[in-house]
């Protein structure tokens, strides 16, 4: 007899979370099948209905923690209670806030995140699905590096993408800083160098290569 839909749902649902706290606990290192069933309380057999390789359950691992990442509240709202940015330099501020590991919650999916990049390196499907999933957030942070050069909060010298792509790499470069010396970068320094790195694009942004 085939499972129902709400079944074959409510399961899937079960190994997402299932998913989550092995990686949460073991990194991908220890994400096997074994353990996503220990953690359920399934056979191996029930699991190798949704994943029929290793590399199955690491793509879909992979998914799960984009839509974990996706989902999370963003940092929009400012502390003073003032309504949240809309657009231009504030909302990019609190945009590249996001990706940082400034909270406990924040750190724990980065630190998933820098785990995953050595299994993607190693498979070129994984490697393009993560390039696309980077890809989209400069996309994002580009529409807010524009915004904030049509209202003059940035000079427009410099393309929005190309400005957006070195806020990208600022920004993840001080991610895998403060995973590995959080005591060196607790949240309040890496905001203090978030806020230093607009404040250097808003009054001297780099030359155009060939400029």
């Amino acid at each position: 007899m085939t499972p129902a839909r709400g079944d074959h749902d409510a399961r899937r649902v079960a190994v997402s979370e299932a998913v989550w706290r092995v990686l949460s606990a073991r990194g991908f290192g220890g994400l096997t099948l074994r353990a996503v069933a220990a953690e359920m309380s399934a056979s191996t057999g029930l699991l190798t209905h949704y994943f029929p390789s290793k590399r199955a359950l690491v793509a879909y691992a992979l998914d799960v923690l984009d839509r974990r990442s996706n989902e999370r509240p963003r940092r929009t709202a400012p502390a003073d209670g003032s309504p949240p940015p809309a657009a231009g330099l504030a909302r990019l501020r609190a945009a590249l806030l996001d990706i940082l590991p400034l909270d406990e919650a924040s750190a724990a999916g980065n630190r998933i995140w820098v785990g995953s990049w050595d299994v993607a390196l190693a498979d070129p499907e994984l490697a393009a699905a993560h390039a696309g999933r980077y890809g989209r957030a400069r996309e994002a942070l580009t529409g807010h590096v524009a915004d904030a050069q049509r209202l003059g909060e940035l000079p427009d010298a410099v393309a929005a993408g190309q400005l957006a792509a070195g806020a990208q790499a600022f920004v993840l470069g001080l991610v895998v800083q403060a995973l590995f010396a959080p005591e060196e970068f607790p949240p309040e320094r890496q905001t203090v160098l978030v806020d230093a790195y607009l404040a250097g694009l808003a009054a001297s942004p780099p030359v155009p290569a060939g400029g």
